[in-house]
């Protein structure tokens, strides 16, 4: 096999951490949107000024694509993780907007903060994978654990609908909360997305 030789400008990596950043302060957020005491329209206001942020870092990746002669790794690649995360991002930015927007009048079940606690770890495992794509090495351990948690995700988010569909809840509420649910149970399954997207180009990149 050849030696491939790759492009020292590492501007590519920079954005995608950049990007994995902001899904980190995008977790922050969304579990501050859960606390009782918090100010829920200030919090989606910030979230939409965050959601913003990442939009503005997916179009310098796009850009830098489209004017980039060699790229670090394909180009369908860079596209997708770059697509991918934001994806993250807009399910999050839409969860904040749900709570916003339903005022649910019943307190949230407990389940819903083992969700974006379970975000909130699959951020910070993707904004520390990513700097690390540039040697494209000691990555399987992250794609690991965003699986392990994403299934962990899986079995929470199915106790969530048992609790609402308990009866525990009235029916207009069930119906609020339930898509506050999935779109959590989106964002997690999104992580879980950039992971396997990861994988696919440090297998073919190795």
């Amino acid at each position: 096999m050849g030696l491939r030789l790759r492009p020292v400008d590492t501007s590519f990596y920079d954005l995608f951490t950049q990007s994995a950043q902001h899904l980190v302060g995008g977790a922050e957020l969304l579990a501050e949107m859960l606390s009782d005491s918090s100010d829920k329209a200030g919090v989606a206001e910030r979230m939409r000024a965050a959601e913003h942020a990442a939009d503005e870092t997916t179009h310098e990746i796009v850009k830098k694509v489209n004017s980039t002669f060699v790229t670090p790794f394909d180009r369908e690649d860079i596209y997708a993780l770059g697509s991918g995360l934001d994806d993250v991002m807009d399910m999050m930015d839409e969860a904040v907007d749900l709570i916003l927007l339903y005022e649910v009048q019943v307190t949230l079940p407990a389940e819903l903060s083992e969700q974006v606690e379970v975000l909130q770890r699959c951020a910070e495992l993707t904004a520390a994978a990513m700097p690390r794509l540039q040697s494209m090495q000691s990555l399987d351990d992250y794609w690991i654990e965003i699986n392990r948690l994403e299934n962990a995700g899986d079995r929470n988010h199915r106790r969530t609908l048992a609790k609402l569909f308990s009866g525990e809840y009235p029916t207009l509420e069930v119906l609020k909360l339930k898509d506050i649910v999935e779109s959590l149970e989106g964002a997690i399954d999104a992580f879980e997305r950039v992971a396997n997207t990861v994988e696919q180009i440090a297998v073919k990149e190795g």
